[in-house]
């Protein structure tokens, strides 16, 4: 092993407003220590020495994913696996999600307020 995962950091053109849609969605909270408003950085996460954290950095001229159209493509995204798909849903959607089309067996697929594909996932 070389080393260990850090950061998932995502371009957005608000971290503040990114970071707290998926606070909400994860139950993770913002470490205002690695908050830089100014610079445009926002992490989630615990504590010190707390890995891997989730963050989000400033891209004013952030060309969204629009999933799935290949001349717009997804770059990344995140699953999320719940328990209860319905209630995950509505409240992702009263977060600001929206639902995409491309759901399969065992996901749901949606985009945050910025764009980015996430996926809802449970087992059945």
């Amino acid at each position: 092993m070389i080393g260990q995962l850090r950061s998932v950091v995502i371009d957005c053109p608000d971290p503040r407003a990114l970071a707290g849609f998926y606070s909400e969605v994860l139950g993770l909270p913002i470490d205002d220590r690695g908050a830089d408003d100014e610079d445009g950085w926002v992490v989630l996460g615990g504590g010190p020495g707390q890995h891997p954290r989730l963050a989000f950095q400033r891209a004013v001229n952030l060309r969204e994913p629009r999933w799935p159209d290949p001349d717009r493509p997804q770059q990344f995204h995140l699953d999320v696996t719940v328990e209860d798909v319905d209630a995950a849903e509505a409240k992702v959607l009263a977060l600001g999600a929206t639902r995409l089309p491309g759901s399969g067996e065992g996901f749901r697929v949606y985009a945050d307020p910025a764009g980015h594909p996430f996926c809802l996932c449970w087992d059945d």
